[in-house]
């Protein structure tokens, strides 16, 4: 039986942002998903999340837990019976905190595989990186909060940067039955993002030329949210044939 909500504070939370050629994003999504696009590209990327306090409703804030937390994600659009939606496509998941690995997908929605995190940052500048257990992943961030975002990011402003993110609010990650996705909600008390200049940025996930031939994948921004109080709730699973 999964718990309906759980709640606490985003401690930091990064958004890297890389624009995709759709054809090939396309190919790499289940139904009924499909690319959510911005002038004219497929907009992926990995959210590297710091969770604290995190804890159901009426447990006290004493036994609240912490954890970093890596989602390689897509933002996509879909339709269904009850009309058009848009939220992101998960198709991975990691997770330094035993507890994530071992209640993701039983208590709470998303699967999570273990996963090493180090993490250096202060109320400027941040390194992470994170190698998984399996050996399947590995990511490589290192940046700075700056007043704009680069020059040759596809989005016009931070506020326009913003807002596309802040419409993918529910989010659907594989899970090992391969059939299902599991979904949940993310509402947040307040949102504000500010420009990230990354100075070094590398995802094995996105790296992988396998997936993304040369020239299909490209750096577009990053992006910081910090100290936002939040909640999770479970949504509605998917089931799908696969791609």
């Amino acid at each position: 039986m999964r718990l309906p909500t759980v709640h606490g504070t985003i401690r930091r939370r990064l958004l890297i942002n890389y624009r995709v050629d759709p054809s090939v994003m396309t190919r790499l999504l289940p139904a009924p998903f499909r690319p959510k696009l911005h002038r004219n590209s497929a907009i992926a990327g990995i959210c590297l999340i710091r969770l604290e306090d995190i804890r159901p409703r009426g447990v006290p804030l004493a036994l609240g837990l912490s954890s970093e937390n890596a989602a390689h994600r897509v933002a996509v659009v879909w339709e269904d019976k009850t009309g058009a939606h848009e939220g992101v496509y998960i198709p991975r998941r990691d997770t330094g905190s035993l507890v994530n690995h071992l209640a993701g997908g039983r208590v709470f929605p998303g699967e999570h595989h273990r996963a090493a995190f180090r993490v250096t940052e202060d109320d400027q500048r941040i390194a992470l990186h994170m190698r998984s257990a399996d050996g399947q992943v590995e990511v490589d961030v290192v940046g700075r909060t700056a007043a704009q975002l680069p020059a040759t990011s596809g989005f016009a402003t931070v506020s326009d940067a913003s807002a596309f993110f802040e419409r993918g609010a529910v989010g659907y990650s594989v899970t090992a039955s391969g059939d299902r996705l599991d979904g949940v909600v993310l509402k947040t008390d307040s949102w504000q993002v500010e420009p990230l200049v990354v100075e070094e940025a590398h995802s094995s996930y996105f790296d992988d030329r396998t997936r993304f031939p040369p020239g299909s994948v490209r750096f577009d921004c990053g992006l910081v949210m910090r100290n936002v109080r939040h909640e999770w709730l479970a949504a509605e699973d998917i089931y799908t044939t696969g791609s």
